[in-house]
């Protein structure tokens, strides 16, 4: 049985019973390795490929495709230890880029996740507004490099704050901070979730409410919003709210509550045991969106499933000749 003793000076010990993270984590992470990596390459190479008619969300999406690969990219070290009873053989600094990656890559997902949503809300909502399209990308472009530039100054604590320590004889890789540093880390970690989810779900949560006020009413009230467009803001809304509702807020609330817990001297140890084992088994999950945007890219842009079809078909095509043959 894996457990793992957390004590500091202030905080009173408690025993963590973490036998779950062998055969959880490894096992979703994989999957996720899996399908995220060539979905997300696809992703990037479609886009970059049609460069020459890059379109605002697409630009959004290009990046958003980038963070979710990079990421998917390390999770091999991650299956690795989790399969190794938490055993890390890779060293302090991968611990913390790990860590670092994996922050940066759910916060700059729900930013440009954002900028998506906002640039449908404006499709929507105020369809005869005339937006310069030269103008209209390069502004784009600026966006997502201060997003780039605000994960990095945001999430660049989570590379002070993880590190390596020593359970059981054995080197481990701590995902939040080490435990003496668990009261120093408590207001950065709220900090994070109230900047990096919280303002950004909200302001997601009243565009949609926006556009559904918009797609709700009748065809001449909606003016020049067809139903194409209708269309796709629907199956873009529904994605979103799919992607927040599996990944990011399952995962925010149960850190939040771990957070809180952690640092109470009055807390029982089975609580914190049952919110430790809540957020660790939330953790993998909220990696799941890397799978998931893809999915966003792929529903919301028809030309990609008549792209899809029209291989799919030749593919066939191909095999009857070869029978007949």
């Amino acid at each position: 049985m894996t457990s793992v003793n957390l004590s500091t000076s202030i905080l009173p010990s408690c025993t963590y019973k973490e036998d779950f993270k062998r055969y959880l984590l490894p096992s979703i992470y994989s999957l996720v390795f899996i399908f995220g990596l060539p979905l997300n390459f696809i992703i990037i190479l479609r886009i970059r490929s049609s460069r020459h008619a890059l379109t605002c969300s697409k630009i959004y999406m290009l990046n958003l495709a980038v963070a979710d690969f990079l990421y998917v990219c390390s999770l091999p070290l991650l299956i690795y230890n989790y399969a190794s009873w938490d055993y890390w053989p890779f060293g302090d600094f991968t611990c913390r880029m790990i860590r670092f990656q994996f922050y940066s890559n759910l916060h700059g997902s729900i930013f440009f996740l954002t900028c998506i949503s906002f640039q449908r809300y404006l499709g929507i909502c105020h369809p005869l507004t005339p937006w310069p399209k030269q103008g209209g990308r390069k502004l784009a472009w600026i966006i997502c490099a201060g997003i780039w530039v605000a994960v990095l100054v945001l999430c660049a604590p989570t590379f002070d704050f993880a590190a390596t320590g020593i359970q059981r004889n054995r080197t481990v890789c701590y995902d939040l901070s080490i435990p003496d540093r668990a009261l120093e880390y408590f207001p950065y970690g709220i900090a994070l979730t109230c900047l990096g989810f919280i303002l950004p779900f909200l302001v997601i949560v009243v565009l949609y409410c926006k556009m559904a006020r918009v797609l709700c009413q009748t065809g001449e009230a909606r003016g020049d919003t067809s139903a194409e467009k209708k269309r796709k803001a629907v199956k873009m809304i529904i994605i979103v709210m799919l992607v927040f509702a599996i990944s990011f807020l399952p995962f925010h609330v149960t850190k939040t509550l771990y957070l809180l817990v952690r640092t109470l001297p009055t807390a029982p140890c089975e609580l914190r045991n049952i919110l430790s084992v809540a957020y660790k088994s939330m953790r993998p999950f909220a990696s799941m969106n890397s799978v998931l945007d893809p999915i966003l890219f792929y529903f919301t842009q028809p030309q990609n499933r008549r792209t899809t079809k029209g291989l799919l078909l030749k593919i066939t095509s191909f095999k009857d000749k070869g029978a007949k043959v």
